[in-house]
Order: structure tokens, then sequence, then C-alpha cells
């Protein structure tokens, strides 16, 4: 047993050893930017790309649909009427509302 410790603490006495350990002490978890910290920004990063890859499909389907509404007039009274809730003169509309929404 104290061979095994004799034999260590040789190997940690060594100025480059001790000048790895030191360094990978400072920069794993004493720096300003530490292992947890670029964890997090990791983290937070893919958190982005997720809501802009939402974000990209929202623009995409806008787009569908506002080009429908330039060259379609039924889709413009479509969108009038699921949107607005508009009607016609001699129509009457019921609106049936969910509570659990």
């Amino acid at each position: 047993m104290n061979t095994k410790l004799l034999h260590i603490w040789n190997i940690l006495r060594n100025k480059y050893v001790l000048a790895t350990i030191v360094f990978l002490l400072i920069f794993l978890f004493l720096d300003e930017n530490n292992l947890m910290v670029t964890r997090r920004l990791s983290k937070d990063v893919a958190e982005l790309r997720q809501r802009q890859e939402e974000l990209q499909e929202g623009i995409i389907a806008d787009s569908a649909q506002a080009l429908a509404l330039k060259s379609d007039l039924k889709a413009i009274e479509r969108y009038g009427r699921e949107t607005y809730y508009m009607k016609r003169a001699d129509e009457d509309i019921y609106m049936i509302i969910d509570p659990e929404k």
C-alpha cells in the first residue's frame, strides 16, 4: 500500500503532470466558460434551433395561406368566416364554445 502511494506521489510531483492537473481543474470548474456553463449553453442552442424549425414551418404554412388568399375568392370568404365569424345577410351563425379550452 505504501509503495503505491509513493509511486502516485512521484507521478504527481512531475511538473508536467501537475501543470496538466491544474489546467484541467481551472478549465473544468473555475473558468468563466467552465464545463457547466458550456453544457447549459449547448442546451439553450438546441432549444433555439428547435424553436427556429417550428417558426420556419409556420412561415411556410402562412406563405401558402397568403398565396391562396391572393388568388382564390372562395378562400378569402372561408378565411373571413372562420377567423372573423363573418356571415352572409341571410344566415345565422351559432358559436359553440368548448369550456375545456
